[in-house]
């Protein structure tokens, strides 16, 4: 399960909505939570006394304003820390939490504190304030989903969020992972299964596996035998990969999850629309009745292109974009050698047919 959970916070209360998300997942888990807040450099401040850089402003005009800059900076870091103390006194009552305030450019300093750190989860919002002072965490999510070595939680602007969605656990938090047929895609799977179960609590969590199939033509304009015949290999394939997966979920440390599986594989020439359209409608997903859709979405950043595959970079970037559902994003770098484990334990042999999906 997690066990250090990194929440990057601009003072907006748009970003502060991942904190019940974070404590959520702290109680249930056992983990600790870092509050960060990210202050500009000195030298963002010239901008503002003198409307140009210091790098091209006089020497003696940019040292004579120095003293305001640092003054500045330390009066961010002491405002920064008061409010993450009032934060994490009011919010994370009875949750192990530690505050830290740096400065620099926000995402790399997200990056920076969560290596340094060893986070395992990062919580972000993907809009708060924009200007100076303030960052935008619109762009700023992106780059951080995009490089991040540890699972990013995005929490999309205008929609609800996994604990307010089931506040009372009503109902499992649904989580459906984009798979491609690629042990790098899998490498979202531990996470989702991780993120379901802590959310969902007392509840039992719940995966949809879910592949969909790439071709560059809707089935029955003007296919010719083979390309039918391609077609419903590619589906068999896609079934027998997807029934090994939800199998490995019941086995070793993740049977430990207790969670409920289902899976189901479509056809669309625009994977990432089919993706959004089976998370947030429940379209294409022929499993038990009542099912109405899904709470958070997971992917990987990278996976494998091939025919009648699709390119997990390019899919999840536009899936983080349009969205409205909580995405789940997950680089393979560090979590290839635990995935590529667990295949080495696996018995049976596993369908590799299916394309690669994630941010590139």
């Amino acid at each position: 399960m997690f066990t250090q959970i990194l929440v990057p916070l601009d003072g907006s209360k748009r970003a502060e909505s991942a904190l019940p998300v974070a404590a959520r997942i702290a109680r249930t888990s056992g983990a600790s939570i870092v509050l960060l807040r990210v202050v500009p450099l000195p030298s963002d401040y010239y901008s503002r006394f003198i409307g140009v850089s210091p790098l091209t402003a006089p020497y003696t005009y940019s040292q004579s304003l120095q003293p305001f800059a640092d003054q500045a900076v330390d009066a961010e870091i002491a405002a920064a820390k008061g409010y993450l103390e009032i934060i994490s006194s009011d919010e994370l009552a009875g949750i192990a939490t530690h505050i830290e305030v740096t400065s620099g450019p926000a995402a790399a300093s997200i990056l920076y504190m969560a290596e340094s750190l060893a986070a395992d989860l990062i919580i972000v919002c993907s809009h708060g304030y924009t200007g100076f002072k303030r960052w935008s965490l619109g762009s700023v999510s992106q780059k951080v989903a995009r490089q991040s070595s540890v699972p990013v939680l995005v929490l999309c602007e205008g929609a609800g969020v996994p604990t307010n969605l089931h506040p009372e656990s009503m109902r499992p938090v649904r989580v459906l992972v984009a798979l491609d047929g690629s042990a790098l895609s899998e490498t979202a799977l531990v996470p989702a299964a991780q993120l379901s179960a802590a959310l969902s609590t007392p509840a039992q969590g719940e995966l949809h596996l879910v592949q969909v199939i790439h071709f560059p033509k809707e089935a029955g304009e003007g296919q010719s035998g083979v390309e039918s015949k391609a077609r419903e290999l590619a589906k068999a394939a896609a079934q027998a990969y997807l029934k090994t997966q939800d199998e490995r979920l019941h086995r070793g440390d993740l049977a430990r999850l207790n969670l409920h599986t289902t899976w189901s594989v479509m056809a669309n020439t625009d994977v990432a629309h089919a993706l959004i359209n089976a998370a947030e409608l429940g379209a294409g997903m022929h499993v038990e009745n009542g099912f109405s859709g899904c709470d958070v979405i997971a992917m990987a950043t990278h996976g494998r292109g091939g025919p009648g595959l699709w390119l997990v970079g390019s899919v999840t970037e536009r899936v983080l974009s349009a969205t409205k559902l909580p995405l789940l994003v997950v680089r393979p770098s560090k979590m290839k050698a635990k995935v590529e484990e667990a295949h080495a334990g696996a018995t049976g042999a596993i369908a590799s047919t299916g394309s690669r999906v994630g941010l590139s």
